[in-house]
């Protein structure tokens, strides 16, 4: 099969690689329907992340063509999405809600590697949750969304508290950013700031949501959001960046007893104890419990209540892969869609 692989920092290649075969009786083989890439796949290929002939893709959707004796809750012909971490969903992390921290986790990002004609996915029952029907092809951008980044703003939103009644702050307009304005809305935010210095990205935050626009940083965009708030400060404030200029501006956004959800993957970033102790706000975070929300996002893209399919704003076949890496790390593209 065709997949991609990244030989070093900055270097991918699209090449043959091995079919995945069933090797646990809890796994399934699924045939990717679409791919796409990620902004946490530009932390190897900018060097930050190790990278050495790494299998990259963490978002799948597609077709089960093969499942272990084990399996019992998809089959083949199934179409399937699936969370980029894998979890047995039935641990007494997974029955809290928090199958990121499955006691079996596995990070489908550089080990499976679903930027591929098919993948091997491990705990298929728990990690992979069957669409009612084959979707129409409208559909599945959207569904492959569900997979990372509308799972991950949803979290983001849902820690954060969002919800009627709340004034919602998103610092960050990439995919996930904008999967947060989306899913603010969802769950019925009075009021959603999007901080946001791109046309084209505040464009589509409106289309999700947002009653605001932001467009100053740092000190500038706290000031700009405690003027929108009567000097209080949001109540529930989303990350989606994970850079310490926007760790400290989300922090700072909030107000005292607000609820901050920090989903940016944050590298480098300090946080002074004395800083977050004078805050005096609720702070949850870290790598999505998508699987908690598949289900009913499935269900809601199905119904066609959502479209978070519009997040990916440039399309590319799979083997032009090192295009859709470069237009993402040069910030021409949102998110990159690659078809199969």
């Amino acid at each position: 099969m065709r997949g991609v692989v990244m030989y070093k920092a900055g270097d991918v290649r699209v090449e043959d690689r091995d079919d995945p075969k069933i090797i646990e009786p809890t796994d399934a083989v699924v045939r990717l329907t679409a791919t796409c890439i990620c902004g946490s796949d530009l932390w190897p290929y900018r060097g930050v992340e190790p990278a050495d002939h790494t299998a990259m893709g963490h978002e799948y959707a597609g077709v089960v063509e093969e499942v272990g004796s084990d399996v019992k809750n998809v089959k083949v012909g199934d179409f399937v999405v699936g969370s980029f971490v894998i979890s047995d969903n039935t641990c007494e992390i997974c029955r809290s809600g928090y199958q990121s921290g499955c006691v079996h986790r596995e990070f489908v990002a550089q080990t499976v590697g679903t930027q591929a004609e098919k993948a091997r996915i491990p705990h298929a029952d728990g990690t992979l949750v069957a669409t009612p029907g084959l979707p129409d092809p409208e559909l599945i951008p959207s569904l492959l969304a569900a997979s990372d980044v509308l799972g991950t703003g949803w979290y983001g939103a849902v820690a954060a508290e969002a919800g009627p009644g709340k004034t919602v702050a998103v610092v960050g307009d990439g995919a996930v950013g904008l999967m947060a304005v989306l899913a603010a809305q969802q769950l019925g935010a009075e009021r959603i700031i999007a901080m946001s210095r791109h046309p084209e990205r505040q464009e589509l935050a409106r289309f999700y949501g947002a009653t605001d626009i932001v467009e100053e940083r740092g000190d500038e965009g706290v000031a700009r959001i405690k003027e929108l708030t009567g000097g209080l400060g949001a109540h529930s404030v989303v990350e989606a960046v994970g850079t310490q200029e926007s760790t400290m501006q989300a922090i700072n956004s909030t107000r005292p007893g607000g609820h901050l959800g920090f989903v940016g993957v944050n590298y480098d970033v300090t946080i002074q104890g004395i800083e977050l102790f004078f805050a005096g706000i609720h702070v949850e975070g870290g790598p999505a419990p998508v699987r908690r929300f598949l289900p009913d996002l499935i269900q809601l893209i199905w119904d066609r209540e959502i479209d978070p399919g519009k997040v990916f704003d440039l399309t590319l076949p799979l083997d032009e892969a090192a295009e859709g890496y470069q237009a993402m790390d040069e910030r021409r593209a949102t998110k990159v869609l690659l078809t199969l």
